[in-house]
Formats: C-alpha cells, structure tokens, sequence
C-alpha cells in the first residue's frame, strides 16, 4: 500500500474543501482499503467523513424516508420502520457480506463500491476498465460475470442496496462546493461500461453522496429481496432479486422486478414485470416472471448456471414478497 495523508472531517463543508486534486474519500473504509492494498487505488490524501454526523441517520416523512449517506448497513437493516414499509431494502443491507462488515460498510458505500471482477482488482491484469482495449474476462475466468446488456465489459454491479433501491425508485442526493445539491434517480446514477469504461456512475470528482431518498410506498405495496451466492461464502451475490408488488387486493397493479449480479449496472426485467401486472400472484405467474427475466440472457462460457438461477431467485423472492413463501434457507445472508 502506498503512503497518503489523512484528513478529518467532521462537517460536508470541510469534505468538500478538502476534495480536490486526487483526493477520495473514506466512510467505511471496506472497500476503498481493499482496493489500496490490491493497488487499483493509489490515492496521495483520504479524506475521512466518518464523523460527519449530519450524513447519518433515517427521517420518516410524509413524502417517504431519507437515510444519510453514512448510515450503516446494520443501522438501515434493522430500523423498524424501514424493516416495515420498504423490506426489499431492509433485506439487502441484512444479507449483505458479515455482521461485523454490516457494523461498518455505509449505505453510500455499498452504492458507490467499484467492480469486484478479479482482473479489474489485480494489478498483474491491465483490462478495459483501466484504460486498455482488452478485457480478460470473456475468454477468462468468467464465473460470476454478467449474462445480459454487457458490450465491451462483463463485469456486473455490486451493489445490493442498489437492486433494492432501483425496485424503490430511489434517489441519491449529490453534493458540491460550486453547484449545490442536486438529485439523481438510482436508474441514471450508474454508468454502463460502454458509456465510459473509466468511471461506474455520475457522480462528479467534486461531489460526496450525502443522502438517499425513497418516495412513499403506494397503498397495498409489498416487497422482498433476495440474494443467492456460494454458500456461507458471504460474498457478492451470484444472483439477486429484488421484488416490489403493489397490489389490488388479489391482483399485482404494478410490479418491479430489480436485478443484480446480471449486467454491468443494476436493471429491471420489463418482461418480468409484464407477466406480473394485472394478475394474481401465484406460483404460476411467479414462475412465468422468473422464466421471462431471462430474455436476452448471453451467457459467457463459464456462467451459463446463471440462466437458470435468476428464475428461481426472481420465482421464490415473487413469492415470498407476496407472503406466499418463507425466506429461502437457501439463500444467502
């Protein structure tokens, strides 16, 4: 690991000020030291937020919940209210990685942390991402790659509180010295690889993530996410789901059907979702969503488990949102 320079922070205005010529900022820590001591990262300066208190902590209005950037995993997964009214993100940020990383790891974090290809992490592999024209991976190692919407880069996003937030149609609120705040929804935040393949999302180098906000829930909403990996691996996921069904009585009005693991940045299944909208939830039409979620699917030669695991995690997190199953002791986390 190279040596830097430390600077704590304990307001956003003193953050910012210090955000500037290459410096990157710190909250948790868990997966910006991973990538020092793999030497992806090589920063001169860190900038330490932890103590910000103002980026910490879940405010229930009438208009919907905002968490603080900094809020933990642990913090988010176990609020009553959050564990109640928006459970899809109450499950991501409970099955994510370990208790003790849980404690630390932020939610900003989790949505912010970099691709977990193992060539992109290796400093032995000069790929894509890092400015070359090759990527290793589709004629590589590619068991945990994406199946759909790749191009030039197959790695897949590995955030779980992003697939949760996408089924919530959540936003991000961005901050900088010289434009202010502003607001970006969670489904234009992440940039595909084919956009630019040297940078994940929109965010500006003269900006911190400092809040979330997720819109109230419709009447009748339900919701559940699941997230299906190597066992007790407590890694990234395989393959994740996240489900969010209003629903009409016995009918779903609307459904989202979020995925992770699946492609460069967090997406929605249109086809699953259709098979849902105006129907019964029932292992038939749960099956027929989970089946649909796979069209378009192209798996590289080493991933193809994938096409059948989505439609059994999109199949039985369906139902276990609609209070028709119990959590899959499958499942991780």
């Amino acid at each position: 690991m190279n040596s830097f320079a430390l600077a704590d922070c304990s307001t956003v205005e003193a953050a910012l000020s210090q955000l500037k010529d290459g410096a990157v900022v710190k909250a948790g820590g868990v997966d910006l030291l991973d990538r020092m001591k793999n030497g992806t990262d090589t920063p001169t300066r860190l900038i330490n937020i932890r103590n910000i208190s103002e980026l910490r902590g879940i405010q229930s209005t009438p208009e919907g919940l905002t968490i603080g950037a900094l809020t933990t995993l642990a913090e988010v997964a176990d609020d009553p209210g959050v564990r109640s009214q928006y459970t899809v993100l109450s499950d991501a940020c409970g099955q994510a990685a370990t208790p003790h990383i849980r404690n630390m790891a932020t939610l900003g974090g989790n949505l912010l942390q970099q691709l977990q290809c193992w060539y992109y992490r290796s400093p032995d592999f000069q790929c894509l991402r890092k400015g070359k024209e090759i990527c290793f991976a589709f004629s590589g190692l590619n068991q945990y790659h994406a199946i759909m919407d790749y191009g030039g880069c197959p790695s897949v996003a590995p955030s779980s509180g992003a697939v949760a937030l996408l089924a919530l149609d959540a936003s991000v609120e961005l901050t900088s010295t010289a434009k202010g705040k502003r607001t970006v929804a969670i489904r234009d935040f992440y940039l595909h690889p084919d956009a630019n393949p040297h940078r994940f999302h929109v965010m500006a180098a003269d900006e911190l993530l400092t809040s979330i906000h997720i819109p109230k829930p419709a009447p009748g909403t339900r919701s559940a996410y699941q997230k299906y990996g190597e066992k007790e691996s407590h890694d990234w996921a395989n393959a994740d789901a996240g489900i969010l069904l209003e629903m009409d009585g016995s009918l779903c009005r609307r459904a989202v059907v979020a995925m992770g693991a699946a492609s460069p940045v967090v997406r929605r299944s249109r086809e699953a979702e259709a098979a849902l909208a105006g129907k019964p939830i029932t292992p038939e039409t749960a099956r027929a969503a989970g089946q649909a979620s796979m069209t378009g699917a192209m798996p590289l030669s080493m991933n193809a488990y994938k096409v059948q695991l989505f439609p059994v995690a999109i199949y039985r997190t369906i139902l276990l949102a609609a209070g028709q199953m119990d959590r899959d002791p499958s499942a991780a986390g």
